[in-house]
């Protein structure tokens, strides 16, 4: 027989307690793209403006499974030129166990992310190394005021349905 902490095996508080696991994650989709090369490789008299879409989007495979992936969409501009732009979806699987069904959202679509965002921004910034710039460095994410966002958005659509 199993002992748990001098104790019987199974049914310690320990065993519901909430649990996030990590099964899994991997780059989904990458695209790196630097269409004005080797002009865009030149010295640029002005910043670029570098604009980043950032997108969550989950998908339950079991009871206690979640594929999330987490969308990068970024583009640099001097002007109306293009210097480069990238799209990459990585994605990792989840397994919540003892967690609360009011819980599950906030997990799945905080947490989760934050867990993947590291990673996702080291693939960008090798990709855009490799594409001949400097690396872009992307800001830490606040995957909070995207849910948010994003639970805003429903709330209307879940009235007229």
């Amino acid at each position: 027989m199993a002992t748990n902490n001098g104790g019987p095996a199974g049914n310690q508080p320990q065993d519901m307690a909430p649990q996030l696991g990590v099964l899994a994650q991997y780059t989904k989709d990458l695209s790196f793209e630097n269409p004005n090369s080797p002009a865009s490789l030149q010295p640029q008299q002005k910043q670029p403006a570098i604009n980043i879409q950032i997108n969550v989007t989950p998908r339950q495979l079991s009871t206690t499974d979640f594929e999330v992936e987490l969308k990068l969409e970024g583009k640099a501009e001097v002007d109306t030129t293009l210097l480069f732009s990238f799209d990459l979806t990585y994605a990792g699987v989840f397994r919540l166990q003892n967690v609360a069904q009011e819980n599950i959202g906030p997990l799945v679509m905080i947490e989760c992310p934050r867990l993947l965002f590291p990673f996702a921004r080291e693939i960008v910034a090798r990709a855009v190394t490799n594409g001949g710039f400097p690396p872009l460095m992307l800001d830490p994410v606040d995957f909070v005021t995207l849910y948010r966002q994003k639970m805003a958005q429903m709330a209307p659509q879940q009235t007229t349905a």
